[in-house]
Formats: structure tokens, sequence, C-alpha cells
């Protein structure tokens, strides 16, 4: 099984999830940690908010909803993500911003 690398930039951590894991698949790897913060993990609440640096070709594209909700939050860009809405494709790094 391939795995593909998720770098956490503002934490300085990697974790290694497979093809099309979301990235709530860390909790497991994180010993307790609370790496990303995660609420409603539906894309609801924001709190998963993150900023991809690099790798935003290796993820599912947004859909209408989640791109509303982050306009709805104040950012724009195709850059930012809900973290509870990612599967990882290829090499991405982030920056957690909720």
């Amino acid at each position: 099984m391939a795995l593909h690398t998720l770098t956490i930039a503002s934490h300085q951590l990697e974790f290694q999830l497979p093809v099309n894991a979301p990235f709530t698949d860390i909790e497991y790897e994180a010993e307790g940690k609370n790496v990303i913060p995660l609420g409603c993990r539906v894309g609801a609440c924001g709190a998963c908010l993150i900023r991809v640096t690099s790798g935003l070709e290796a993820l599912n594209p947004r859909d209408d909803d989640e791109e509303a909700f982050i306009e709805v939050l104040g950012y724009s860009g195709e850059e930012y993500r809900l973290a509870c809405q990612c599967r990882i494709r290829g090499e991405v790094a982030i920056d957690i911003i909720g």
C-alpha cells in the first residue's frame, strides 16, 4: 500500500497516510496530541481550518459547501481547506489556522 507524507509545518510533525485517507486519521498516530483541532468532522464548525503550503494538487478538490463555508470564515483562496474534508493523494504540507 502506497503511503504519502502529510507535513504539519506549524508543529514540525510528519505523518504517513495511505492514499485517499482523511487527514482525521492522524489522530491514531498522534499519541493523544490534538494536532489538528477537530470539532464536528463534517465541515460545519471551522475548527480544523488549515492552509496548504505545498501539494494542493495532491488533495481531493473542495466542494461548493466547503468553499462557501471557508469564505464565511473570512478566508479566500484555494489553499485554505477544512482538514476534515481533505483526503491525501500525494505529498502535502500544511499550517494549522483554526
